[in-house]
């Protein structure tokens, strides 16, 4: 195997779909058939108008992103696939973290969130409920400080990318020769009516 790249990376793909039933489970179902590993994906509305932004963290060899790309090209509501692992982005994550919280420990775990800049979202006398937005890593510790008092349940949003500044020209996979009109469409939902 000379020559082959096997190490796997976390690759960070942006990737703009039409706001249709079912687009979700299209895509996810492609990387499954086509055993690509999603370490975190979220979705939600894009500044556009029908089209929905899917922020998707994979883990594949260095050379196989790009395939990993062509592939979600597959998917017809498929618009525009962009990686931005090696562009400089925001990424934040949000996490919701219920600690048991006995009278003892309280300030000491309200301490903790402050420093990581978490908010306390609820109390009961019984428990607390962090809330938190950082960097995966500062999520990672947070919990990692907090594992001793007792999680009693957790949850975490996934990353969340977007390029800084002006949009530059990230690396762009091309869409396929046939790409069905994807330009158009993507061009037709940006376009907004001022009355």
């Amino acid at each position: 195997m000379a020559g082959a790249n096997t190490t796997l990376r976390q690759s960070t793909l942006v990737v703009l779909v039409e706001d249709q039933p079912g687009v979700l489970t299209r895509v996810v179902s492609m990387m499954r058939r086509r055993s690509f590993n999603i370490d975190s994906i979220t979705v939600g509305h894009s500044e556009q108008p029908g089209v929905s932004r899917i922020t998707m963290i994979v883990s594949a060899p260095h050379d196989q992103v790009e395939q990993v790309s062509k592939q979600l090209y597959k998917v017809i509501e498929v618009l525009k696939v962009t990686d931005v692992t090696d562009v400089p982005t925001v990424s934040r994550e949000l996490a919701l973290i219920k600690v048991a919280a006995k009278p003892q420990h309280r300030s000491e775990i309200m301490q903790i969130a402050e420093i990581y800049e978490a908010r306390i979202v609820d109390a009961t006398p019984t428990s607390l409920l962090v809330e938190a937005t950082g960097a995966e890593t500062k999520i990672d510790a947070l919990i990692a400080m907090l594992r001793g008092y007792g999680i009693r349940e957790m949850v975490r949003s996934g990353q969340l990318a977007m390029v800084r500044g002006v949009p530059a020209p990230a690396p762009n996979v091309a869409a396929p020769a046939t790409s069905n009109g994807r330009e158009d469409r993507l061009l037709a939902s940006s376009v907004t009516t001022v009355n």
